[in-house]
């Protein structure tokens, strides 16, 4: 949804307070009884979740407290998120590898066995159709992650030419995981909250990688990853046990992780310099532009072999037109579409997300602008309204990330 789920949690949150719900739907593009729903549905509405349209479901944007203190509480102790709207889905057969490079940017082959990457598919163009989390489980399984938004034509993306390599003899099969939910686990607290529900020692698992075990009692996959800049973890768990692990982890935190909302989400995103899919990544947008260039792996570049690699690799060589940069801003917050000028009133490009950071108690943005203005420290000015604001090119991300890696060996 474009505009960010910041600023649709604020309008809705006013609309909420003006009991104007069939308004809401109506603005969204759903009405309730067309919405489908996660098995924590019920759980969020008796813990004061206010239900919103997003991707097709009713999906929480907040709870009883303000998207900002919920977005100051994940990075001081913790947020629980219910994410089973995105679609989990597995890639088996011994060509598996194989096929998946040919259709995102990311070295599979490279990655060891039980970890991960951030990855991009990619159109004929070069374009990203979807960014997504994979992950090698063994040579012959992948596991992903898809957006929700996405969910429909990244399946059919992947069908059609699972079907055209299975036709000259490869051997690759998938299985989506509609049986099973999805929770994000953030914060400083989640690995101490989530220790004591399962044997296994999390201090030895490490930000990208990827374990099936054993938690609250029930097999889980679990992946030390999430979308904060936090430490963290997503958690696959059948959909039957999704509800008593949700309230085994608040209740082991003693409190103190708070069920946290999609509004919330999309400022820690923000925060941590992460593209929301549909405002700073869509299908004319390639991974080069997007600054995502250090997830094309050094064999993809020198070999190439996935869709839109001519255009890709020759912006890797020539480098891109346009760069995603960072941002801030007085006035009032930038706004996607918000346009970005010189001095002089030139166009230099668009925000794609902005909004008030919680954390550092101002105004950031990111969007693109023309390659030559995207250096940090370059002054420009953002169009809000009609009324030119100041505005700084900054790098990113606005808030440090705190992924939890091996130690660096000593000197």
């Amino acid at each position: 949804m474009r505009g960010g789920l910041w600023q649709l949690g604020q309008s809705i949150t006013r609309r909420l307070g003006q009991a104007d719900k069939k308004a809401v739907a109506r603005r969204c593009f759903a009405s309730e009884a067309e919405l489908k729903k996660t098995v924590l549905y019920d759980f969020h509405v008796t813990n004061g979740g206010k239900m919103v349209p997003f991707a097709g479901w009713s999906m929480p944007i907040q709870y009883k407290d303000s998207i900002m203190d919920s977005t100051l509480n994940c990075r001081e102790n913790g947020s629980l998120f219910d994410v089973s709207h995105m679609c989990g889905l597995s890639l088996k057969g011994k060509d598996c590898v194989p096929f998946l490079e040919k259709l995102v940017i990311a070295d599979v082959a490279g990655l060891a066995p039980g970890t991960g990457s951030l990855t991009v598919f990619t159109n004929e163009k070069g374009g990203a159709i979807d960014d997504s989390v994979i992950t090698k489980v063994k040579d012959d399984h992948i596991y992903l992650v898809v957006n929700a938004g996405c969910r429909d034509k990244d399946l059919a993306h992947i069908e059609e030419h699972m079907k055209a390599f299975k036709a000259k003899g490869g051997d690759v099969s998938w299985h989506i995981y509609d049986e099973r939910s999805l929770l994000a686990l953030q914060g400083p607290l989640a690995a101490p909250a989530l220790q004591h529900l399962t044997k296994d020692d999390l201090s030895k698992f490490y930000f990208g990688e990827f374990r099936m075990l054993d938690i609250n009692g029930v097999h889980c996959f679990l992946t030390r990853t999430g979308y904060t800049g936090e430490d963290g973890f997503e958690i696959s768990v059948p959909s039957e046990h999704a509800l008593d692990l949700a309230k085994a982890i608040l209740e082991k935190s003693e409190g103190k992780i708070r069920l946290t909302g999609l509004g919330a989400r999309d400022s820690l995103r923000l925060e941590a310099g992460l593209c929301l899919y549909g405002n700073d990544m869509e299908q004319h947008t390639t991974p080069v532009e997007a600054g995502l260039t250090w997830a094309i792996g050094k064999r993809r570049r020198a070999e190439g072999g996935f869709l839109g690699a001519d255009v890709i690799l020759k912006q890797l060589e020539e480098g891109p037109a346009i760069r995603r940069v960072g941002l801030f801003s007085s006035g009032p917050p930038a706004r996607s579409h918000s346009e970005i000028v010189d001095d002089t009133g030139k166009g230099l490009g668009e925000v794609t997300s902005g909004g008030f950071s919680p954390c550092l108690k101002k105004n950031i943005a990111m969007g693109y602008v023309k390659s030559g203005s995207h250096k940090p420290g370059t002054k420009v000015k953002i169009v809000i309204r009609g009324k030119s604001y100041d505005g700084t090119i900054t790098k990113m991300p606005f808030v440090p990330t705190k992924y939890y890696k091996p130690p660096s060996p000593p000197k």
